[in-house]
């Protein structure tokens, strides 16, 4: 009887076995995990998905929205971090825009308002008007400088100037709500005490002061609404939602570096289709010196030997994946590059033992099966752009092809690729050659990105319930303990095998798109 067990309990492989024993490369779909003997209490809503994408930045959701052009600017990333995730804004555009898509998630929600609007009396309505232009705030702050750490005077909200007809010659000294009909707080304050006094006081703005009546800080009742609506989100020290951002590795580019990290990114990505050379290595190693602050994430590597010179340099992060996404070329036949599963496992396995870095699993998750595998070898986000696309945060417009709502994908090498960063990318040897290292299509338009991700965040946690884990912490040491178990499956075995990654992906290759 004790021998029928023992057999028993050896089902299928453990992960060190699968890859370290075989010349061969496996992607997700090649690939089983065996169910858990003892599954957790409380259901799949019950499994945590709280994870990390660097050292330093814990995340509620593994999902990460890939820097594409047409998957994430300011309206993904803030889609995302709202439930737990983060959007990475691409670079394909102007130091400015980038700048201001992190803006737009940064200040959406706040805990304490260190930079809130300040006017001073002698300004005019008018240039209350300006701020709601530019910044889409319908309040300010009044001190006696015109700026924050100067003498609280008053306040002017909207209701306050709707109906002044004379905006340009009013000034705020004859509308502002003065200081002493103002509930304030003091400093002293937490954040839990300001968001007490002002649900105690049925107030919209809660201006913080010192002893000296400055003004230091702001809380608002309209970000505590959003906190309440989203308690899952993905936040900094500041109660601000998370936003990365992606750059490439020339010198050019630490003047955009500088302008991400002033607008309050938390994570810098380095983007290069192969991350290993001196040029990222010289790159990463001035981002930590100049501003040690801010996690970096390197990449892309699929091998411990790429990964040691990024994890020396300073890495915080890396994004593991060559050759697997499902924009790539069919002109192109990738022969460099490996299969994501075994790259997954190899490179989390050193960075994690070796470094105590995390890792990204960027390219080939086509649905929430992969994102599962993915965690289970060891990534702890997993980076998506085509399974994110098409969603009404994704940018540019929708159209219409033969009848059917669509909108643009596109891999960062697509030969219709508008990029001042093309050149950087992929350096022509000869001018009168274009490298076409991606494809462009469309997928069908599906709606907000947040239900959708909510439905693959439901799936993951079934299955990684259905593994016996609670959490994705204890997924990883089952993987390194060898309690998590493996097979192989054929193409037969796996269902719905397919081979084509337009297929997979929902995409429609019809040539160049408007």
């Amino acid at each position: 009887m004790q021998g029928k067990l023992d057999v028993m309990s050896q089902d299928g492989v453990d992960a060190e076995q699968l890859f370290e024993g075989s010349c061969c490369g496996y992607g997700y779909d090649d690939l089983v995990a065996l169910p858990g003997a003892d599954v957790p209490a409380g259901g799949s809503g019950a499994v945590d998905l709280s994870t990390r994408i660097s050292k330093n930045i814990s995340l509620k959701s593994p999902i990460v929205a890939a820097p594409m052009d047409t998957v994430t600017e300011g309206r993904m990333a803030l889609a995302l971090a709202r439930i737990g995730g983060i959007g990475i804004i691409h670079h394909n555009c102007s130091i400015e825009k980038q700048t201001s898509e992190v803006s737009l998630v940064k200040r959406f929600e706040n805990g304490f308002i260190m930079d809130p609007c300040v006017l001073s009396p002698n300004n005019t309505v008018e240039d209350v008007d300006r701020i709601r232009r530019e910044y889409d705030f319908s309040t300010v702050m009044v001190t006696d400088n015109g700026v924050v750490g100067g003498k609280l005077m008053g306040i002017v909200t909207s209701r306050d100037i709707d109906l002044v007809a004379d905006r340009k010659g009013t000034k705020l000294s004859k509308v502002l709500l003065p200081r002493d009909k103002l509930v304030l707080g003091r400093e002293p304050i937490t954040l839990s005490e300001a968001n007490q006094k002002l649900c105690t006081s049925k107030k919209g703005k809660l201006p913080i002061v010192n002893e000296a009546g400055e003004l230091v800080a702001l809380v608002t009742r309209r970000d505590l609404k959003k906190n309440n609506e989203y308690p899952r989100s993905a936040k900094d020290a500041n109660k601000q939602l998370l936003a990365g951002a992606s750059t490439l590795t020339r010198m050019e580019d630490r003047k955009r570096v500088t302008q991400l990290v002033e607008a309050g990114i938390d994570v810098l990505v380095l983007d290069a289709s192969h991350g290993s050379t001196a040029q990222q290595v010289d790159f990463l190693k001035w981002v930590k010196s100049e501003y040690p602050a801010i996690d970096v994430v390197g990449g892309n590597v699929v091998t411990p030997k790429q990964a040691k010179p990024l994890l020396d340099a300073g890495a915080d992060g890396l994004r593991v994946g060559m050759g697997s996404s499902s924009l790539l070329s069919s002109l192109e036949s990738c022969p460099v590059g490996r299969p994501q599963a075994s790259a997954v496992y190899h490179v989390a396995k050193f960075a994690r033992e070796e470094y105590g870095v995390p890792v990204i699993a960027d390219g080939g998750v086509r649905n929430a099966s992969h994102i599962a595998i993915a965690l289970a070898l060891g990534a702890s986000t997993v980076m998506c752009g085509s399974l994110l696309a098409g969603t009404q945060e994704t940018p540019g417009d929708c159209f219409f092809h033969n009848g059917v709502c669509l909108r643009t994908l596109r891999g960062a090498g697509a030969i219709d690729v508008t990029s001042p960063n093309w050149d950087a990318r992929y350096p022509p040897a000869d001018s009168s050659v274009q490298i076409v290292g991606a494809v462009g299509g469309a997928v069908v338009e599906r709606g907000a990105a947040a239900p959708l991700v909510c439905h693959l965040l439901q799936d993951v946690r079934r299955n990684l319930h259905r593994l016996g884990v609670p959490n994705v912490a204890q997924l990883h040491s089952d993987l390194y303990t060898s309690h998590a178990r493996f097979q192989v499956r054929t193409s037969i075995g796996s269902g719905n095998a397919c081979d084509n990654n337009f297929a997979c992906a929902g995409i429609r290759r019809i040539g160049h798109l408007p």
